[in-house]
């Protein structure tokens, strides 16, 4: 069935493409941006002043919210520390709110909410479903409150799924992209010990499985958007210098990552050991179940 979403997000990493791809599915996708709205698809809101006409989220049948700073872009500091949480929940409360205060014969139907699997925190080796709870951390209290931000909208029954995403894979962005330079010129390694735990998933998958929960009616809550199995960095690290036929035998350690990165590199050195549980059991049709496959896609499609 053909929907009308609105989708705020749609320029980033994960936002165009999955715009692309409602829009190719015969979807009707309106995009909320800050700026004037400048093409008839696109709608002008200012989550930070948690300004949004209600009109437009009545015209909608799904609402898709993936926005939020990114947390690899810069180097963490108080300042961009304070912007990753308020671009996440500003937007998230925003969107709730709008969606609650409407009648309930012009609610949409369903509100797709951007999360992470930072929700879990360290796991280290222990493997975790939907059903673990938050841990410790800068990144799992964002989205204890980023996913709190959902509840009106839930409290007003509309369907609620929280995509706590792990890392996809594309050439051109999140996890691998800054990765590429390094390993062709033969400078990459693991990072740290490499024994953490990295919850991968195809970029295909990722958004086969957001259009499946778009779907998907009897499906709401959390739901893992990681690759089925998890491999460590030194793993991962192995994989991605043999598809590029480079060697990677230059470890980074942990407190080179802490001088370059500052606070982010705690969550690069995390362990996060994740399971889709939710999506195995509803059945989802996994393209790439293993790295060996959803690398290659990522480099060469």
């Amino acid at each position: 069935m053909n929907m009308r979403i609105l989708m705020a997000g749609a320029s980033g990493f994960l936002g165009t493409r999955l715009a692309d791809r409602f829009t190719a599915d015969g979807h009707q996708v309106t995009r909320l941006v800050r700026r004037p709205a400048r093409t008839p698809d696109e709608r002008q809101w200012n989550p930070s002043a948690a300004q949004l006409d209600p009109t437009v989220v009545a015209g909608a049948e799904a609402v898709v919210n993936l926005a939020g700073a990114g947390v690899g872009d810069k180097r963490w500091d108080d300042d961009y520390k304070r912007l990753i949480r308020s671009s996440r929940v500003d937007t998230t409360t925003t969107l709730a709110v709008a969606i609650a205060g409407l009648p309930a014969a012009d609610r949409p139907t369903v509100l797709l909410n951007s999360s992470a699997v930072g929700w879990y925190g360290n796991t280290g080796d222990r493997v975790v479903e939907e059903d673990a709870p938050a841990g410790e951390g800068f990144l799992a209290d964002v989205c204890r409150v980023w996913e709190a931000a959902t509840r009106p909208a839930e409290d007003a029954g509309v369907r609620v799924v929280r995509l706590r995403t792990g890392l996809p894979l594309h050439r051109d962005g999140g996890l691998l992209k800054p990765q590429l330079l390094p390993f062709k010129l033969g400078i990459a390694g693991r990072l740290g010990s490499g024994r953490q735990w990295l919850p991968w998933i195809s970029m295909v998958d990722w958004l086969d499985a957001a259009a499946f929960l778009l779907a998907r009616e009897n499906v709401a809550g959390a739901v893992n958007l990681v690759g089925p199995n998890p491999v460590t960095n030194a793993e991962f690290t192995r994989e991605l210098a043999r598809q590029l036929h480079r060697p990677a035998i230059i470890p980074i350690p942990a407190l080179a990552l802490k001088v370059a990165l500052g606070g982010f590199a705690h969550e690069a050195l995390t362990s996060t050991r994740v399971l889709p549980g939710v999506l195995n059991r509803a059945g989802f049709p996994w393209r790439h179940p293993d790295l060996a496959g959803a690398l290659h896609a990522a480099l060469t499609e």
